[in-house]
This record gives structure tokens, C-alpha cells and sequence, in this order.
């Protein structure tokens, strides 16, 4: 039997994936989308959405129990977790069936199984996906990635009982945990630890590095420290995890070993590729520690095949997916465009939320970039003062000193998810200070706290 042959074989739904086979099926290329689990991929079934519709709950929870400060009394406030996973899983439900309906519109055919390349053919190159044949004359690679499972003595015994839980399953525990531990203090721990926190688990984090939240603004990352201590987390910074066992957890901190005791551990240590199986050594796409190696154009060194979003491990985020799979279709039709990782914003969805954009000082001065920055209190915000006591958040704005261009914004606060889209474009098009000064920002809002920072400047 002879294999259909498609101008595009996409491996992997996730947003790079199932954003990448719309965009080409559009064009009247005929595509075929390949994916072994569930449409929308790790972000939409176990990260980004479920996790967001979680927080959001807890947020809700926490602000009706300190509502009095505020005029409002809200007396025997109650938690159903139970509630909560009920109404994530319709929103996952109602999203994947969206992501469905708009490949159909757009054309892409839908193949289920785990996708392999198998070699090149007279058509391209051959691909098996459910004991079917596929012959693709171009392929992106959107496999995405799985959790890092690190060789701690008994991690996989814990993960088999359930006791060990990745950021899969913790989304779906049915019961709050009394204790919970958290093995990274990255993105996904330190959002998972402010919801269990906020829905009555006493959480630990184990962090090996003397900071949380990776390299972001490091005075931004202090604050968020602090404000989780006064709400209960408890942090063992400079701590590397050596030993679990059934409800506990051993670490290492300066040459002494500390046992925790935890109900669950959850581990967050970071992700890996998942390229094992995508048969790569077929045709020889290069690879470095299992990311699939690619240039500007998402084009890895095999003629035709091009990988995008996280299993080519430049940045690790969705939205970077979807802008990566914008690159690739547009090279496969012969629309010259690179990638540019200089300003892609990054947001930890934490309560306060953090939001990050471009250099840090630290990242400026790495690269040589004499730089100057603002330092402002979310206070300056009119809206801020009007709807929140938080007096601690803050935004710093980093420009170079020579040019007066924009070179990062950094923000921890209320609704700073929602603002930092604004200061990536200006980062990106090379803003100069007065050309923000230019910009009329609506009132009042907390976005104006960047129109402050620049008129200081």
C-alpha cells in the first residue's frame, strides 16, 4: 500500500505543533498533525491552563478570607479542592475541543500514535504514526518535553508508590496534602507552592541555588521570597536533594543533612526533551544532551526538517512555541524569517505575579553593556494604592547609558502579566527612553508605573 504524502508532517500537538499545522493547512498545503496523547500538549493538559485555573481559585480564596481590610466581610470562607479539579478539567475539556475545531477548520489531518521518523523516501521522508506510513516532503519536530527525572536515590521508587508526584499528577491529587515538599524552587514549584500553600498544605522548597526563580532581577526575586515566608513556605536554599524515602525527603546544606518529613513530594527539577523515539538517528538531525539542534530559521541540518518549541530547548515557554513554529512555516514557504530570543517575555504566575523582560544588570554586565536603571515602588501606581496593601512591589526599568534604548523591565506585582507584553515590544523595537515619553498610557492603570520609571530616567 502506497503512503499518503503530505507537504507537512508535524510531529507533537502542543502549541508549536498544532499552531505550526493550522498555519501551513491555511495555505492549502495539504498537513498531517501527529500526536500520541492529548491535542494541546503539556501546556494545555498539564501546565500552563490547568495550573493558571488552580491559582486562580486559590486567588480567589485569598482574597475573600483578607477581604475586611478592603470593606468586605466574608465570614466562614470554605476551600473544595475537589471543586476546583472539576472546573480545571472543563476548562482543559472545553480548550482542547477549541484547538480541535480550529484544525479542522484549517484543513490538518489528524493521526494518533506516537510519531517516528523512519528514513527518507523518494517523496521525502517516511514517517509511521498507529501502524500507518506517512511520506512528509517537509517535517517540524514539535515533540515537546517531559519532566527531568534526576538520579536521586529512591525518585523512582516514589514515583511508582505516588508518593513522588511531577507536575502531571499534582494537578490532579484529589485530596490537599497536610505536607508538601518541593524539589525547585523554578516557575512550576514556586507556583505549585503558592497553591497548595493558599489551600492549607504546609509547603517546604528545596532549592539548590541561594535564590528562587531562576535568573530573573534578583531583587525581584528577594521580594517574592519574602512575601512567600510571611504567608508559611518554608525554603531550604543551597540544598541539594540526596536520598528520598516513603514521606520524607533528605537534603544536603552546608555539610549537614536535613530530613523532611511531607505527605508528597513533588518534583520540579526541570525538563528534558522527548526525542528518544522520533527515530532522529534515521536521517541524522543533530542533537546536543537530546535537544534538537537548529539555526535562526528553526531549520535543524537535515534538508526539509525543522524543529520547534521545547524539544529544541532554546526557550522553554509556549509562547516562544508558537512563535517558533511562525519561523519555521514561513522558511518552508520561502518567507525569509529569524528568530529572536532577545526579548521574549517570561511571567511566574505566583501571587505576587512576576513578570521579566530582556537584561538584567547582572545579564547587561556579562555582556559588556554599560547600563543604568529605575527602581519604583508599585506605589507610584494610583490603581495600585486603589486595590491593593501591598507596599514591597516594584518595576525596574534597564536602559543602556551611550544609546538610552530599552534593555529590560522587570516587575513584581499585581496584573504585571498582563503589562509586560508592552514592555517586550518596546525592548524589541529598541525603544529609547524618549520614545516611551512619547506613549500615552491609559489612566489609571498599573502599566503607568513604566511611563513614571522612564520620566525619571
Amino acid at each position: 500500500m502506497t503512503a499518503k504524502t503530505y507537504d507537512l508532517i508535524v510531529i507533537g500537538a502542543g502549541p508549536a505543533g498544532y499552531w505550526g499545522a493550522a498555519r501551513m493547512a491555511e495555505t492549502g498545503r495539504k498537513t498531517l498533525l501527529i500526536e500520541k496523547e492529548a491535542l494541546g500538549g503539556v501546556c494545555l493538559n498539564e501546565g500552563c491552563i490547568p495550573s493558571k485555573t488552580l491559582l486562580n481559585s486559590a486567588k480567589i480564596y485569598d482574597k475573600a478570607r483578607n477581604s475586611r481590610k478592603y470593606g468586605v466581610a466574608a465570614d466562614n470562607v470554605t476551600y473544595d479542592h475537589g471543586h476546583v479539579i472539576k472546573r480545571k478539567n472543563k476548562v482543559v475539556k472545553n480548550l482542547v475541543a477549541g484547538i480541535r475545531a480550529k484544525l479542522k477548520k484549517s484543513g490538518v489531518e489528524l493521526a494518533e500514535g506516537p510519531g517516528r521518523i523512519l528514513g527518507k523516501d523518494a517523496g521525502g521522508y517516511s514517517v509511521e504514526a498507529g501502524n500507518q506510513r506517512y511520506t512528509g516532503k517537509q517535517i517540524l519536530i514539535a515533540s515537546g518535553s517531559k519532566p527531568l527525572i534526576p538520579p536521586i536515590p529512591g525518585l523512582k521508587k516514589g514515583l511508582k508508590s505516588g508518593f513522588v508526584l511531577t507536575s502531571r499528577e499534582i494537578l490532579d491529587l484529589p485530596q490537599i496534602p497536610p505536607t508538601l515538599a518541593v524539589i525547585g524552587g523554578g516557575y512550576i514549584g514556586l507556583e505549585m507552592a503558592s497553591y497548595f500553600n493558599s489551600a492549607g498544605s504546609k509547603v517546604t522548597v528545596i532549592e539548590m541555588l541561594d535564590h528562587v526563580a531562576g535568573e530573573i532581577d534578583r531583587d525581584v526575586s528577594k521580594i517574592l521570597l519574602k512575601k512567600y515566608r510571611e504567608k508559611g513556605v518554608e525554603f531550604q536554599l543551597n540544598s541539594k536533594v540526596t536520598k528520598v524515602r516513603e514521606n520524607s525527603v533528605t537534603c544536603e546544606k552546608d555539610g549537614e543533612e536535613i530530613e523532611i518529613q511531607t505527605d508528597k513530594l513533588l518534583l520540579s527539577a526541570g525538563r528534558a526533551p522527548v526525542t528518544e523515539e522520533l527515530g532522529l538517528e534515521t536521517v541524522g538531525v543533530e542533537s546536543k544532551e537530546g535537544y534538537v539542534k537548529v539555526d535562526s530559521c528553526g531549520k535543524t541540518d537535515q534538508p526539509g526538517i525543522y524543529a520547534a518549541g521545547d524539544v529544541n530547548g532554546r526557550s522553554m515557554l509556549a509562547h516562544t512555541a508558537f512563535r517558533e513554529a511562525d519561523v519555521c512555516i514561513n522558511n518552508m514557504l520561502g518567507q525569509k524569517d529569524l528568530m529572536r530570543y532577545g526579548a521574549i517575555p517570561e511571567v511566574i504566575y505566583t501571587t505576587p505575579e512576576i513578570a521579566t523582560v530582556g537584561h538584567t544588570e547582572v545579564t547587561a554586565r556579562e555582556k559588556g553593556i554599560d547600563s543604568q536603571s529605575i527602581t519604583l515602588p508599585m506605589m507610584y501606581s494610583g490603581r495600585h494604592v486603589a486595590e491593593d496593601e501591598d507596599r514591597h512591589s516594584m518595576t525596574r526599568i534597564l536602559v543602556e547609558k551611550e544609546t538610552r534604548r530599552l534593555l529590560g523591565v522587570h516587575m513584581i506585582g499585581r496584573y504585571v502579566s498582563e503589562i509586560i507584553y508592552g514592555a517586550a515590544m518596546m525592548v524589541e523595537n529598541e525603544m529609547r527612553v524618549k520614545d516611551v515619553r512619547e506613549l500615552v498610557f491609559p489612566h489609571p492603570t498599573v502599566s503607568e508605573i513604566i511611563r513614571e520609571g522612564v520620566f525619571q530616567l
